[in-house]
């Protein structure tokens, strides 16, 4: 027994408005070469039978797939999250949707994960990417259109990123105003730009400064890397601590708390991002606000102007924002 269709098909909409098939995916996906008569006649047609376009036959017709995807190499950082939420969103007002892909601080998964999405979308967007300068340069032109989020400026793509320089140095120059001059820097994601930013920043505040110290400890990025160094920044004799995120100072706070060493009575700590949780812990974390929600709308912005012909801004910094809270005061002599 013949099955009886449920869904009307683009060829039933063809014979109700007495047009061809092509007149009537032209019509249905808003091409402006279409009659306006015969397009309203196509609109009819469809609306009175119940026809909606599929997607998937749509983005073959197109040759587009309505998805971009964004590389980022930690989807557990809240920072990075951040940056997806003002990016999906602002994707999602224009029609769009987000294909997210992780790449776990791994460069040969990173270059990898870029080509496999970009056959699959749209374009790609970069986020913090960590592979080398020359690497990144050669990739970007095969994946056009294309992003990047916090790196340098590209010859063949926008950068959208966060002046980190700029961040690091209002820390620098906070703690140094409360009177501290002997200073530990947490070290990251050592491979990334923004880490070196923030070493830039941290060498001209000690050129400039006199008599300031500033010794760099290898840690990490997440919470167990605060913890972990905990001692060593103890034995350093530093009165104050700048973590490379929020998380690292997250983690250092707790050890210290477990070791009942005073903060900021003892020990001043400022950490980096301000992410959701940084007001919250105990005594809640002097840090720099990026405003990373607001770089993931950028970013999306110039992802979209690219696909929709426009010209978008070949470089967007935006500028962290000092937040002073407890955990740093001046500096107890004695």
């Amino acid at each position: 027994m013949a099955r009886e269709s449920s869904r009307p098909g683009i060829t039933d909409v063809a014979k109700l408005a007495g047009v061809s098939l092509s007149t009537v995916s032209r019509a249905m996906n808003g091409n402006p070469t279409v009659d306006p008569a015969l397009a309203e006649r196509v609109q009819a047609a469809a609306a009175e039978l119940g026809y909606t376009a599929n997607p998937v036959a749509r983005s073959l017709v197109l040759g587009r797939t309505q998805t971009v995807a964004v590389v980022i190499p930690d989807l557990e950082n809240p920072t990075f999250q951040a940056i997806l939420r003002g990016l999906s969103r602002a994707a999602t007002a224009d029609g769009y949707h987000v294909l997210v892909a992780d790449s776990r601080e791994d460069l040969g998964e990173e270059h990898a994960l870029a080509r496999a999405t970009r056959l699959r979308t749209d374009g790609v967007i970069l986020c913090a990417p960590r592979m080398p300068e020359e690497e990144l340069a050669t990739l970007l032109p095969a994946l056009s259109p294309a992003v990047v989020i916090n790196r340098g400026p590209q010859p063949s793509a926008p950068v959208v990123g966060a002046d980190y320089g700029s961040g690091m140095r209002e820390i620098v120059d906070h703690l140094t105003s409360l009177g501290h001059r002997r200073l530990v820097y947490l070290a990251g994601a050592t491979r990334s730009v923004t880490h070196r930013a923030r070493q830039d920043a941290i060498a001209a505040a000690a050129s400039r400064t006199p008599g300031l110290e500033v010794e760099e400890i290898s840690a990490g990025v997440d919470f167990d890397s605060g913890t972990a160094v905990a001692d060593q920044v103890l034995a350093s004799g530093a009165t104050a601590v700048i973590a490379y995120n929020d998380l690292v100072a997250m983690g250092l706070l707790s050890a210290l708390t477990v070791r009942r060493v005073e903060v900021p009575g003892q020990l001043s700590i400022t950490g980096f991002d301000d992410i959701p949780f940084a007001a919250y812990t105990s005594p809640p974390l002097t840090t720099a606000a990026v405003p990373a929600v607001e770089i993931g709308a950028a970013a999306w912005a110039a992802m979209h102007a690219q696909l929709t012909g426009g010209d978008p801004t070949p470089t967007l910094t935006l500028t962290p924002t000092l937040v002073v809270r407890g955990s740093t005061a001046a500096l107890h002599e004695g």
